[in-house]
């Protein structure tokens, strides 16, 4: 039976109290399930080294002509409401004095 505590990642591996009460909760020794130790990459890994492309640096950069949030604009007024057309004609046809009749829709049951 190997030694599994020795062939655990340091990165994997929990604080003294954590595994003590583990293997005490647990009932038994436990039995950590990395089956592939030897290709688990190290935690420390260097930050890689990307080349910059075009939008590397801010100056000509080709996205600035691309982008479709330089061309939005304020609303053109294709068509104005003349309100003044509609008004005239709905007082024209109303009486003064007489007040307009809502049309009820049937007849209206009374509960009570």
């Amino acid at each position: 039976m190997a030694n599994w505590n020795s062939l655990i990642p340091s990165q994997f591996k929990p604080s003294g109290f954590i595994s003590a009460l583990r293997v005490f909760l647990g009932g038994r020794n436990f039995k950590p399930n990395i089956r592939m130790v030897d290709e688990v990459s190290s935690a420390t890994q260097p930050p890689p080294d990307v080349p910059g492309g075009p939008n590397h640096t801010v100056f000509n950069n080709y996205y600035y002509a691309r982008d479709s949030r330089r061309e939005v604009t304020q609303p053109v007024l294709i068509f104005e409401n003349n309100s003044k057309l509609i008004e005239n004609t709905k007082k024209s046809n109303v009486e003064p004095g007489c007040p307009s009749k809502v049309p009820l829709p049937g007849k209206v049951f009374h509960w009570d």
